[in-house]
């Protein structure tokens, strides 16, 4: 079984807190130390020292300080050396203007964050078996 490294860009601590203590058990996935703000994950990408150690996937949350949701991916995506990074953006509602913008600049699906442990394991399966 391949191991998927996930890196979760979520300023909101109770969040992370889901995200990880639901997710934790999984076999199937390895899950990276939380960034706060797309700064952060910047800071933690410059730091790889090649492409083996990027993360595999990222999930990014829309409301962020310093660079929003949106404003990481865009420049996730418009930066060669991060741009063959899967990602997806999830947030507290997911309307239909944010689907959009977030498709458009490379999204591989946008999602409301999920309110029980069952919801975060479908939402990462989804989102692993879309990247495949």
């Amino acid at each position: 079984m391949s191991v998927m490294k996930i890196l979760l860009a979520e300023d909101d601590v109770d969040d992370r807190e889901f995200f990880y203590s639901f997710l934790k058990e999984r076999l199937d996935i390895e899950l990276l130390p939380a960034v706060e703000n797309g700064v952060e994950l910047f800071e933690y990408l410059g730091k790889q020292m090649d492409s083996s150690t990027f993360p595999g996937a990222i999930i990014l949350d829309q409301n962020m300080p310093k660079l929003n949701g949106l404003q990481t991916l865009q420049m996730l995506k418009e930066n060669p050396r991060y741009a063959h990074i899967p990602v997806m953006m999830y947030t507290t509602y997911a309307e239909e203007n944010l689907v959009q913008r977030s498709t458009n600049a490379g999204a591989i699906m946008v999602m409301e964050k999920p309110t029980t442990e069952e919801n975060y394991n479908n939402m990462v399966n989804r989102f692993i078996e879309v990247i495949g």
